[in-house]
C-alpha cells in the first residue's frame, strides 16, 4: 500500500475542506482530496476521492475517534444522509464518521457513461479502469486518514459487503492504519488466481433457495412470469423495447433476482412489479402489451446505466493473477437446463432467477453499457491483476476484527465466508439466520451493538 508520509492541518493542494451544513439532528462537512490515480507512479495523473465527515449536532468540536464506512458495490457510491436514524445514528453516537464515495462513484472522479466517453479507444478505457479495484480503494483511505485524523492515528473500519471486502484488502495490506474492523456480510474469498467460479458455483445452491421461497410466498407469480417470458419470446427480435433504448428478453428478466431475492423486502417488492406488468385493455382488439410502469421499474432496478462500473469490475474484485473470462456466463451454461427461462416455461415449471451475476450479453441488451463491450472484454480476459489479499497478513493479524456471517447470504456465500474467516487471526463471527445480506440496513443499531460488544469486552467470548 502506498505511504502518505506528511500530514496537513486544514486545507491544502491535497486536501479541500468545506464548511459544515445541517441535515436534521447531523452535522457534516465535505472533503475533496487529490489523490494519484495510480500510486505506483511518481508521476501519476490525478483523480478526486470525495468524503463526508458527519457528527452528531454539537460534537463538530468533540475529540471523537474516526470510523470510516466502506460501501457495498463494486462501483456504488455512499449514501446521502437526510437524517439521523438507522446504523448511522448509531455511530454517530461514538465516532466521527467518514462516508467516503469509492474512486469512479459519486464525486470521487465519477465513471458515468457520459465521462467515459472521454476516451478514444477501449483498451484506453480498459488501461483506467484497471485503477479501480480494492487496492486502490485502500490505497485512498489511507491517502484520506493521514491527512484528516489528528495525529495520523488509527480508524474504526466498517464495511458493508463489497466493503467488507475492501476492509480485508486493508487487513492485509495497510493494518497500521486499523483500530478495529467491523464486516457486515463481507467476508471475501481469498484464494489466487480467479475465485469467481467457485463464487457462483457455491452461490447457486443458495440462490435455487431463494427462488423456491419466493415462488412458495407467491405461487400465482409463476404463471405470471410463465406469460411475460413466452411474450418476450415471440416479440419481434426475441424481446421488447426498453424506455432508455435497451432491450428486455427472457435472459434479462430473470436478472431481477439480483435485486429482488436476496434482501429483507425483495420478494414484495418484485411480486409488486410482477403484479403491474400488462397494460389494461382499453380499446377492443388492442395488441397485448408490458406497460411502461414495469419497463421503467425494471430498468430502475438494476442501476446499470447510472452505475456502469459495477457491470465492468463486477468479476475482477475475483480475481488475482488470473482472468475471469465472463465467469458468470460460463457457469450458467454449466447448467443450462435449469437457467433455460423459455423451456422452463413451456415445461411449466418455475423460472429461476438468477443472482449477482453479470452476463457479456447486458453490454448488448442495456443501452448505457452498449459502449463498452469491448473494454468489458478486455477486462474479462485480463490475467495479469495485482493481488488483493495476503494470506501471511491475515494469518497474522492483530487488528480486532469482528464479523456479522448471514447464513442465508445469497451475494456472500456463508461456506466461503467461513473459511476466509479461518484465515484472519483473532477474528469473532457472529452468525445469524435473521437477517439477509441487508442486515446493516435492516437493524443496523443491532448488528453494531453485536459486534462492537464483541470487541469490547460486552458480549462473552464463550
Amino acid at each position: 500500500m502506498a505511504d502518505s508520509s506528511s500530514t496537513t492541518s486544514g486545507s491544502s493542494p491535497k486536501h479541500v475542506a468545506g464548511t459544515w451544513y445541517s441535515v436534521p439532528e447531523l452535522r457534516l462537512r465535505d472533503h475533496r482530496f487529490t489523490v494519484p490515480l495510480d500510486y505506483s507512479l511518481a508521476a501519476s495523473p490525478k483523480i478526486t476521492v470525495f468524503a463526508r465527515e458527519v457528527v452528531s449536532v454539537g460534537k463538530e468540536e468533540q475529540h471523537l475517534p474516526y470510523l470510516l464506512y466502506l460501501q457495498g458495490g463494486p462501483g456504488f457510491e455512499c449514501m446521502r444522509p437526510t437524517e439521523s436514524s438507522g446504523w448511522i445514528h448509531r455511530v454517530c453516537e461514538e465516532f466521527r464518521l467518514i462516508l467516503m464515495d469509492q474512486r469512479g462513484t459519486g464525486l470521487s472522479t465519477p465513471l458515468t457513461p457520459s465521462s467515459m466517453s472521454q476516451f478514444k479507444s477501449a483498451k484506453a478505457l480498459a488501461d483506467y479502469l484497471v485503477h479501480f479495484r480494492a487496492d486502490n480503494i485502500v490505497n485512498d483511505a489511507e491517502f484520506i486518514r493521514v491527512h484528516l485524523v489528528p495525529d495520523t492515528g488509527p480508524w474504526t473500519v466498517l464495511g458493508q459487503s463489497y466493503g467488507g471486502f475492501c476492509a480485508v484488502t486493508y487487513l492485509s495490506f495497510a493494518p497500521q492504519g486499523l483500530k478495529q474492523v467491523l464486516l457486515t456480510g463481507g467476508i471475501p474469498p481469498i484464494g489466487n488466481g480467479c475465485t469467481a467460479d467457485a463464487v457462483y458455483r457455491a452461490c447457486r445452491e443458495q440462490l435455487i433457495l431463494q427462488n423456491e421461497k419466493f415462488y412458495k410466498r407467491y405461487p400465482q407469480d409463476i404463471e405470471v412470469v410463465h406469460e411475460v417470458v413466452k411474450f418476450l419470446a415471440e416479440s419481434e427480435g426475441g424481446g421488447v423495447s426498453l424506455p432508455s433504448g435497451g432491450f428486455l428478453t427472457p435472459r434479462g428478466l430473470q436478472t431481477l433476482g439480483l435485486s429482488g431475492l436476496g434482501s429483507s423486502t425483495g420478494f414484495e417488492r418484485l411480486h409488486y412489479m410482477f403484479e403491474r406488468v400488462w397494460d389494461p385493455p382499453l380499446v377492443p382488439g388492442a395488441p397485448k402489451q408490458i406497460s411502461y410502469y414495469f419497463l421503467k421499474s425494471f430498468e430502475s432496478w438494476s442501476s446499470l446505466d447510472t452505475n456502469p462500473l459495477y457491470a465492468l469490475m463486477h468479476e475482477s474484485i475475483y480475481c488475482q493473477g488470473d482472468a475471469s473470462r465472463w465467469s458468470a456466463e460460463r457457469m450458467r451454461d454449466e447448467d443450462e437446463t435449469k437457467f433455460d427461462a423459455l423451456k422452463a416455461a413451456k415445461e411449466g415449471r418455475p423460472v429461476v432467477f438468477t443472482g449477482e451475476m453479470i452476463f457479456p450479453w447486458m453490454f448488448d441488451e442495456i443501452h448505457a453499457l452498449k459502449p463498452f463491450k469491448e473494454a468489458a472484454n478486455i477486462l474479462a480476459e485480463k490475467k495479469d491483476w495485482p493481488p488483493l489479499y495476503d494470506k501471511k497478513s491475515l494469518n497474522d493479524n492483530k487488528v480486532p476484527v469482528a464479523a456479522a456471517v448471514y447464513y442465508e447470504d445469497m451475494y456472500v456465500n456463508f461456506k466461503l465466508a467461513m473459511e476466509t474467516a479461518s484465515q484472519i487471526a483473532g477474528i469473532r463471527l457472529w452468525i445469524s439466520n435473521e437477517y439477509m445480506h441487508s442486515g446493516l440496513r435492516d437493524n443496523g443499531s443491532r448488528v453494531l451493538d453485536q459486534l462492537s460488544g464483541m470487541l469490547n469486552g460486552k458480549k462473552p467470548l464463550f
